[in-house]
């Protein structure tokens, strides 16, 4: 009789996810796995929540919310590639939070950051998720700083410090400035540097955390040793060459991403040189594939950026707050064997 009143209490009101699973004695997110067809759930659990959603008429008024208030329960991701390693641990962060959600993953890519046109290819996506497909829209790395829609928004890694939007990013210029205090540490006084997609600021910081670094050690900072590349592997490499084809060339490089110090490797053994006999080498993003590599990088938790970007969205769409706009991920300098001490140091 009790459950019987609690039921019709509660069909006066909006059933919500939430009200599935505090009567079906399960978390919001198993009731999710069901609602989205995951197998991950027992067969008894599932059976159990289906008669809940049942019996509390929970799709009935699930439609009805959203004739009522246009939501879709679907969140669009926009990100430039999702072949490289950095997409990828973005896109395990952003499916967990997803997993623990009512909400369902929709992802558009150009397919190459070096696409032409990609701002305005950036702007179209935005526009269409956001105009008609979702309820808010997460955008990787985005080549403008400038979003023309009236749906929530969130950023990973922005072209600006501080947006007027939700945004994640690490501390770059920090990581940066700790990699090159390490390497100055060991003794290198020439060190090359290979930078990012200069649009965005995440590539600004890297640099300005270079440069920093030698000014307080008291060394000069040569032109001859900064080249510019995308974040791309193929970059690294003629970065890479460009650096070690000088006639003094580096004692060591810190690549702005793990991706291009890859890229340093292959040219390194073309060139014969061993790494870190021959030259040092410091990556950036500690992807898994630095693991098996040996190298020492900066870990900017990538994935778990993804997954703080995608609550923040959440908590923007349902109207509730948190507590900073920007929230940035601490860096970490995670040291393993590419790098070593200069002799005499």
């Amino acid at each position: 009789m009790e459950q019987s009143r609690e039921i019709m209490d509660q069909e006066r009101r909006t059933i919500t996810i939430r009200d599935v699973a505090k009567t079906a004695g399960v978390s919001v997110s198993t009731v999710s796995r069901v609602l989205n067809g995951r197998v991950d759930v027992a067969r008894d659990t599932k059976n159990h929540i289906l008669t809940v959603i049942d019996d509390l008429g929970y799709s009935t008024n699930l439609a009805a919310r959203s004739m009522r208030s246009q939501k879709k329960n679907l969140i669009g991701l926009v990100m430039p590639d999702i072949a490289y390693p950095y997409a990828i641990e973005i896109m395990k962060g952003v499916n967990r939070a997803i997993a623990e959600s009512e909400f369902d993953l929709l992802v558009y890519t150009s397919g190459d950051v070096r696409k032409s046109g990609r701002i305005t290819s950036e702007q179209k996506y935005i526009s269409l998720l956001a105009k008609s497909i979702s309820d808010g829209v997460i955008v990787v790395a985005p080549a403008t700083s400038e979003f023309n829609i009236d749906k929530p928004l969130v950023s990973i890694d922005p072209v600006m410090s501080n947006p007027n939007y939700p945004a994640v990013h690490a501390t770059n210029y920090q990581g940066a400035l700790e990699a090159m205090e390490y390497l100055i540490g060991l003794g290198h006084r020439r060190i090359g540097f290979i930078g990012g997609r200069v649009e965005l600021e995440s590539a600004n910081r890297r640099l300005m955390g270079y440069r920093d670094a030698l000014k307080q050690a008291g060394l000069p900072i040569e032109d001859e040793l900064i080249t510019s590349g995308d974040f791309t592997t193929e970059t690294g490499i003629l970065c890479g060459r460009a650096l070690l084809s000088l006639n003094d060339r580096p004692t060591a490089i810190f690549a702005s991403n793990d991706q291009m110090a890859m890229g340093v490797y292959q040219v390194a053994e073309e060139l014969g040189l061993r790494i870190p006999d021959d030259l040092s080498l410091v990556g950036f993003d500690n992807i898994p594939e630095s693991k098996y590599l040996g190298l020492t990088t900066v870990d900017q938790f990538i994935s778990e950026m993804g997954y703080a970007a995608t609550q923040m969205l959440i908590k923007v769409i349902n109207e509730e707050s948190f507590e900073n706009q920007t929230f940035r991920m601490q860096t970490k300098l995670v040291i393993r064997n590419s790098c070593r001490s200069i002799a005499g140091n």
